[in-house]
């Protein structure tokens, strides 16, 4: 695609970038055939191809609108179209670029402003969110039904392994999951113990930078990311092996680290190191699999009725991460029969803070995707990401969980 920048990006960082994306992209539209806004809303601007395209003519001078900025914000950041393209369109950085641009020229008012900045202010924030939600878990049932689906029920992290392992990896404990599901982190350290592998925490460490950065705050995400990298420097210094994420979203941001910082001389690095270092939960235990097989054989079976289980994919795994096919051979190791997925490919609507801003869409795609993960006949489902495990199970009425879980159960039954 040729591209003539204007002068107030075209020598920057982000003007480079920006053009050589726009390039590699040749028009032909397969994006659009598995971008799942387009396939809602059948509007060429509500697809990848169209989107890029309001990038370009803002990075070449014209002025972006309202409508410009509608179009950019109901974009989930799902990426199956990167997984689509067959020229390799790294359209989520050209995205950020693109909505970053459009966010100075058109600013926010009124209650979309403020809504953006109490997601902000609130999220990103362990503290203050687990305060608000177990105020929220202590009055669950009087709330309305909307905010209800979005307060889980008071649950506890389980046993804590005491034992000290020679192997050591450190736990991403995230800013929303610690407190809405704080079993996942429990349940991953349990397992690991079982493996000989010691998961700690670092009590600097805090939100990924995924809340910030999905709201065009692209400093503040630097900054969280800057904070992170400092607690974990000096245990990866110490020995320990990576950086563990139990939630995919988290680690899509995390391994963006190096590209980040490219032009902090503090931390460009470093951030490659984070990045070398980082792994997803089941890449891990995928690595061990054969020492977790023989756990897993001493286990009793499982109950006929408990059999049969729809694995949903979140596209931070499966399109952010490029993770596809580990956790289907861990909890078929488990005993678990997978059903069958349609459109597996798709987004089930979560999206980091897109089910509160954009809640129609949001639906709509929650709706689609747990007609698909039911179909089978499943007697639960299991998943990879906090936001999609929350957004799924306040509409499912089978109990949705993280796969690991699902693991842990098995191996202390």
């Amino acid at each position: 695609m040729e591209t003539h920048l204007a002068d107030f990006i075209r020598n920057t960082t982000a003007g480079r970038e920006a053009e050589e994306i726009l390039r590699r992209c040749v028009h032909c539209g397969f994006c659009t055939a598995t971008c799942p806004t387009y396939q809602l809303l059948g509007d060429e601007l509500d697809g990848p191809r169209g989107r890029i395209y309001l990038i370009k003519q803002v990075l070449e001078g014209a002025e972006p609108t309202e409508k410009t900025r509608l179009h950019l914000d109901r974009c989930l950041t799902c990426r199956s179209c990167e997984t689509t393209c067959p020229s390799g369109v790294h359209y989520s950085r050209l995205l950020d670029i693109g909505r970053e641009v459009v966010e100075h020229k058109v600013p926010r008012g009124g209650s979309d402003a403020m809504m953006r900045g109490a997601l902000k202010t609130l999220l990103p924030r362990p503290m203050l969110f687990g305060a608000a939600m177990k105020l929220g878990q202590s009055v669950r049932m009087l709330l309305p039904g909307v905010l209800r689906a979005k307060v889980p029920p008071l649950s506890s992290a389980g046993p804590r392994p005491r034992r000290t392992q020679a192997r050591q990896v450190i736990a991403l404990a995230g800013c929303v999951q610690p407190s809405m599901y704080p079993n996942i982190n429990g349940a991953t350290r349990r397992v690991l113990d079982k493996l000989g592998i010691e998961m700690i925490e670092s009590r600097g460490a805090g939100c990924c930078g995924a809340v910030r950065m999905h709201l065009n705050e692209s400093e503040g995400a630097r900054e969280d990311a800057r904070r992170n990298i400092d607690a974990w420097w000096p245990l990866l210094d110490a020995g320990a092996e990576h950086v563990v994420t139990t939630a995919s979203g988290c680690g899509t941001q995390v391994v963006d680290y190096a590209h980040l910082l490219q032009e902090d001389p503090d931390y460009a690095l470093k951030s490659a190191r984070v990045v070398l270092a980082t792994r997803d939960v089941s890449e891990v235990l995928i690595a061990e699999v054969e020492a977790l097989k023989v756990l897993l054989a001493a286990c009793p079976p499982l109950p006929e009725s408990e059999r049969l289980l729809a694995f949903h994919s979140p596209c931070s795994l499966q399109h952010g991460l490029k993770i596809r096919g580990p956790i289907e051979t861990l909890l078929t190791a488990a005993g678990y029969t997978l059903t069958p997925v349609a459109d597996s490919h798709l987004c089930c609507g979560s999206a980091g803070t897109y089910s509160v801003l954009q809640p129609e869409i949001s639906q709509r795609l929650q709706a689609n995707k747990l007609h698909a993960l039911t179909a089978g006949r499943p007697a639960a489902i299991a998943s990879a990401n906090v936001g999609c495990i929350g957004h799924l199970g306040s509409a499912a009425e089978i109990p949705v969980r993280h796969w690991i879980e699902l693991i842990d159960a098995r191996l202390s039954g």
